[in-house]
């Protein structure tokens, strides 16, 4: 797809300019014909996939849907919707995004087409739902639905950054002492040991490391640099990514918390999706890839292909190890009383719960870990230290 800039005229002989997104132009032609525009002139700009300058995060979709839902439901049509939005909007990139759908709605084009030209802007799961919104004539209470979910989502990234931001900081701060021990104050307690007597074993071997980090500082970060890189590379091979996303939900301990953290992803979003309109199907596929889990997407094949020789979801979804019991109990629940989206919503609100207590007994299981490994090496550097400290006193009695 490609961005071209035409200029037309209208049955009246009025010149029109303007762009328009086609594959090629004989299809921008097509397009303008139906709206009885005829072509006089036209360029490709850009590609599409070059227009992508902004992308809206978790928290500003929820204020965004939640903003537009409040002026559908009050009577605004939802073209002066944008507009206000648009004139409202702080941020440029994303003023300039909103003044795109703004003008792309105004030359009749469906909200859903003026969402999918901004491919990236915004995430699949919402240009999905607003299409099942605006085709079922709804489009109001979905986008509400849609402000929720994004709403909890970003709440349950607040809560993992939270729980991790402690480890990491004491990561970090481990990492320093360690580099400021072996760099700064080890080196200063060998210089006060007598010269040409031997050092200790323990010392000696300290002193080797100190001397190599001193000295070769520069290759370490090159390492650790090369490790991130070929991690990275790694990661991008289909093998490698499906082997590790296994692994993730398979750990002990942490596996569980993953677990948890995925069903209630996986309930809310189904919940919204179902309620919709959409079909199972469809609403399965789009459920698992906002988990960005390739293994639960290749188990998940076969799930959709028992679904789709007529087999309950509840049945389906119990043939993979991945979600709980009671999970699996609370669909069966909601296919036999004909509520599944709202007991997926309300089961997404138990393992959000769920996983906010998983995290703090993670936190803590990790924090006393970290604290030790800490101990442990300033340990060794004071077991180091105390010898040379009392040979440097007999050196001076």
């Amino acid at each position: 797809m490609a961005v071209y800039q035409y200029q037309a005229t209208n049955l009246s002989g009025k010149v029109i300019r303007g762009t328009e997104v086609a594959e090629n132009s004989q299809q921008l032609a097509e397009i303008l014909r139906g709206r009885e525009l005829f072509v006089t002139s036209s360029k490709e700009v850009q590609e599409k996939s070059q227009t992508l300058k902004f992308k809206f995060k978790t928290a500003k979709l929820s204020i965004f849907c939640r903003q537009l839902s409040a002026m559908l439901y009050s009577g605004i049509n939802l073209v002066r919707a944008l507009h206000i939005l648009m004139t409202q909007e702080e941020n440029k990139k994303a003023k300039e995004v909103l003044r795109d759908l703004y003008e792309e709605l105004q030359r009749g084009r469906s909200f859903t087409e003026t969402l999918e030209m901004k491919e990236g802007v915004f995430p699949e799961l919402f240009v999905g739902m607003m299409a099942a919104g605006e085709s079922s004539g709804n489009l109001d209470m979905i986008v509400d639905r849609v402000a929720d979910h994004y709403a909890k989502e970003n709440r349950l990234k607040n809560v993992v950054k939270k729980a991790l931001t402690y480890p990491i900081v004491l990561a970090v701060l481990m990492v320093v002492i360690v580099i400021g021990l072996f760099t700064f104050i080890l080196p200063m307690f060998i210089g006060m040991y007598p010269e040409g007597e031997s050092l200790p074993g323990m010392a000696s071997q300290m002193m080797a490391i100190s001397d190599f980090i001193i000295g070769y500082w520069y290759i370490l970060i090159m390492v650790v640099l090369a490790v991130v890189l070929v991690i990275r590379g790694m990661m991008r091979l289909p093998g490698v990514r499906l082997a590790w996303d296994k692994l993730i939900i398979t750990m002990p301990k942490i596996g569980k918390l993953v677990k948890v953290i995925y069903t209630a992803r996986f309930g809310r979003t189904m919940a919204n999706l179902f309620a919709s309109g959409m079909q199972m199907v469809e609403c399965i596929e789009k459920s698992v890839g906002t988990l960005n889990n390739k293994y639960l997407l290749f188990l998940f094949d076969e799930v959709l292909n028992d679904i789709k020789r007529g087999e309950p979801l509840s049945v389906a979804i119990s043939k993979i190890d991945v979600f709980d019991g009671m999970f699996v109990s609370t669909i069966y629940i909601g296919e036999e009383s004909g509520r599944l989206d709202e007991i997926l919503s309300k089961s997404a609100d138990f393992y959000d719960e769920e996983a906010d207590t998983a995290l703090s007994k993670l936190t803590t299981m990790i924090e006393p870990i970290m604290i030790i490994f800490m101990g442990v090496i300033v340990a060794l550097v004071l077991a180091t230290i105390f010898p040379l400290m009392y040979g440097s006193f007999d050196g001076i009695g």
